[in-house]
């Protein structure tokens, strides 16, 4: 069972520094984690950032889009060794567009280490904000790096092939699993449903299931490309109260 946090477990909140996955949602997945050979969560955030948020040591965490892997016991996450070489050109990228007016406006910066988050969801003029956030997109490129859009958030990446369907595979291989379930609402997840998808094509695993979490922010293609919609983070909880009872 592969889950993402932010809009599939967690509630999206106005600062994502002050979101956390409901008690109920993660006494369940303390139970399903007792039941099912792996239950993962598979975030933007970073692994440690994940793990912190969700509370539950005994399971998997795959953090910054893939990009980094957090086994239970592991006091540290293992970073892409293909991105662990940007991580100075990354951080010199943000001093370079870290500035007063950016706070100002009220974007946010987290960083992940090889990867860069800029988030406009408290700004008071979106539109102003975006558009400055849309400047920094565009110098992303001209200093060879790739730009990934979500739900009021751009991100900043090395020009290395990292995503959750990426991650989902390096967690998977040279496993077989009767059956897969991934759930997310947002761009991102897209990704991680194609990969499992694949992987039932290849015979790594019997059945893939992909759920998409239905929200007002959310791309139309992740209820289009899902097998099974739920209505926001509610509706995950019950698909999890109606999975841990079987």
């Amino acid at each position: 069972m592969l889950l993402d946090i932010d809009g599939t477990l967690s509630p999206i909140v106005a600062n994502a520094a002050e979101a956390g996955v409901p008690e109920p949602t993660r006494q369940l997945l303390i139970t399903i984690a007792r039941r099912y050979a792996l239950v993962a969560c598979v975030s933007g955030r970073r692994a440690s950032d994940a793990r912190a948020m969700v509370s539950i040591g005994t399971i998997t965490y795959v953090g910054s889009h893939g990009s980094e892997l957090l086994n239970p016991g592991w006091t540290e996450a293992v970073l892409d060794p293909a991105l662990a070489e940007w991580v100075p050109k990354i951080e010199a990228f943000r001093h370079r567009y870290d500035t007063t007016d950016l706070q100002r406006m009220r974007v946010r910066i987290e960083d992940k280490g090889a990867m860069l988050a800029f988030h406009w969801r408290q700004a008071r003029d979106e539109h102003a904000a975006r558009a400055m956030v849309d400047e920094i997109g565009r110098g992303a490129r001209t200093a060879g790096l790739d730009v990934m859009w979500g739900r009021k958030v751009m991100e900043v990446r090395p020009p290395v092939e990292v995503d959750k369907g990426v991650g989902i595979n390096t967690l998977l291989s040279g496993r077989h699993f009767a059956n897969v379930l991934y759930a997310g609402d947002d761009t991102t997840d897209l990704d991680a449903f194609r990969a499992v998808r694949e992987l039932e094509q290849e015979g790594a695993i019997d059945r893939a299931v992909c759920v998409g979490v239905r929200s007002d922010e959310g791309p139309a293609e992740i209820q289009e490309e899902a097998d099974i919609v739920v209505e926001g983070t509610e509706g995950m909880q019950r698909l999890l109260a109606a999975l841990s009872a079987e």
